[in-house]
């Protein structure tokens, strides 16, 4: 966003009463459309590499067990949870002080770029689980801390009231970038020798051995890669902040200074505080439906790796949708009224989730596909609770990817204009604080009742206290004309 002429350095664009000043203009500046780029090519990461591919593969074959590879994904996020928690803040405070978010962009992509590179030689014989484990963690904690400097960004990148446009795109292209990756990885990698279609080769291309767990290792590189080539625009054209003329000591001392004043005035801040803490308990569930939904939905319906990337592609092209109808909703009801519809819809679509089955469909009818002639003849999701089950998946991501974007819209309306980037060190911490009792729950209750169905309660529960929370809060309705 264009900065008003003569504010000073460090203000966000958003102006006070939380109403956003309409757009004066409506195509979208090169500043924009970078930010934009930049934040999509980014989440493939996290769509590839710690939901439907890497992560799979990692607990299926390198751990070598579902259960236990359950565990160690569980422990990944927990650590690289806790650790974001303890520096995300700081993070956000203290490049407030300091100004330019660029240089610390740079770094983060310095640390990920090669990690993601090196996910090639995860094999079984290769380096150990455990040292594939950590890199995992500094990747899960570099990619938090962009998340903090990119989302600082955007009310710096856009022009007024153009946020919830940008946000809802950012994801849009996210998940349309990812889906040509699975589509690509599938194309090319996975169904070669599996089906007679004539548009498929007739071998993997590149050599790429499926054997070796290849296309599985590939997806580490692909994200590198276009991570990479998206930054290039941001670094360009995106506006940053200027240089403060504070050292990086400096800046450190002060962000600190920033969190103490920010937690000890919180009456002055009372409804974004109450909205981040709302937002703990349902993105708390939200980040367990992720980290677990793929290890869920592959155990549940005994899904192998061409039926797990077909459900990423899938889901992927829905989570598109939803980051299309964010910017709808949030300008239709308000970005608060905007998460409680997104948060309960995906409330309402987990419960019928977990009446699933491949001889069960909604709790009460069972299927036995011996009786049951096939759906089609395709090569995979040919029954008919198979096919339900994709379709609960496609509402649980429309759900998902909104309810990211409507919420970084709502705390740009709720926040104080000049501790916007603070405030997005506490919205990542309010993502990651509590991500451990997410994995926790789900790690007890599975243990308990020795069910993956019953592992899943508790995420509805987290997701049902963070909607109340919501009700709480007040601002962030619809913007005025």
């Amino acid at each position: 966003m264009s900065e008003l002429a003569g504010a000073p350095p460090g203000l966000s664009d958003v102006v006070a009463d939380d109403v956003l000043v309409p757009a004066p203009r409506k195509r979208l500046s090169k500043s924009a459309l970078s930010w934009i780029l930049h934040q999509g090519t980014r989440d493939p990461y996290v769509i590839l590499v710690t939901i439907y591919v890497f992560a799979p593969y990692f607990s299926r074959v390198l751990v070598g067990d579902p259960v236990k590879g359950q565990a160690a994904v569980a422990d990944i996020s927990t650590v690289y949870g806790v650790l974001t928690a303890l520096t995300a803040p700081l993070l956000g405070a203290s490049i407030e002080r300091y100004g330019p978010r660029k240089p610390l962009m740079a770094l983060v992509l310095a640390v990920m770029v090669p990690i993601l590179f090196a996910l090639w030689l995860a094999k079984p014989g290769g380096p150990p689980v455990g040292l594939i484990g950590q890199a995992l963690i500094v990747l899960g904690v570099a990619y938090n801390w962009g998340d903090v400097t990119n989302n600082s960004l955007l009310s710096r990148a856009a022009e007024k009231g153009q946020e919830p446009v940008l946000s809802g795109l950012g994801y849009a292209l996210a998940n349309g970038l990812s889906v040509s990756l699975l589509v690509f990885v599938m194309w090319a990698f996975v169904l070669p020798g599996v089906v007679p279609w004539s548009f498929v080769p007739s071998a993997p291309l590149f050599g790429v051995n499926q054997a070796e767990h290849e296309p599985s290792r590939l997806v580490g590189p692909l994200s590198g890669a276009v991570m990479l080539l998206g930054a290039i625009p941001f670094f360009l054209w995106t506006r940053d902040a200027p240089r403060t003329g504070e050292t990086i000591l400096g800046s450190l001392k002060g962000g600190a200074r920033l969190i103490v004043d920010t937690f000890g005035n919180l009456k002055g801040h009372a409804e974004p505080a109450k909205f981040l803490a709302a937002r703990m308990l349902y993105c708390d569930g939200m980040t367990a439906l992720l980290i677990f939904g793929g290890l869920f939905a592959a155990g549940l319906m005994k899904w192998g790796e061409l039926e797990m990337l077909a459900y990423g592609v899938t889901l992927s092209i829905f989570g598109v949708l939803g980051g299309l109808i964010a910017p709808w909703l949030d300008k239709t009801v308000g970005p608060r009224r905007a998460v409680q519809v997104e948060i309960a819809g995906c409330i309402l679509v987990l419960m019928g989730t977990l009446g699933m089955g491949r001889e069960k469909i909604l709790y009460l009818w069972t299927w036995d596909a011996a009786t049951h002639p096939a759906v089609w003849n395709g090569p995979l999701f040919r029954t008919l609770p198979e096919l339900i089950y994709l379709g609960l998946g496609m509402l649980i991501a429309v759900f998902v990817t909104a309810q990211y974007a409507s919420s970084r819209t709502l705390l740009v309306r709720l926040a104080p204009p000049d501790r916007m980037a603070a405030f997005f060190g506490l919205f990542s911490l309010s993502g990651t604080a509590t991500m451990w009792l997410g994995s926790l729950l789900v790690a007890l209750a599975t243990k308990v009742f020795h069910s993956q169905v019953a592992g899943f309660i508790p995420i509805a529960g987290l997701l049902a206290l963070g909607l109340l929370g919501l009700f709480t809060v007040k601002g962030g309705g619809r913007a005025e004309a």
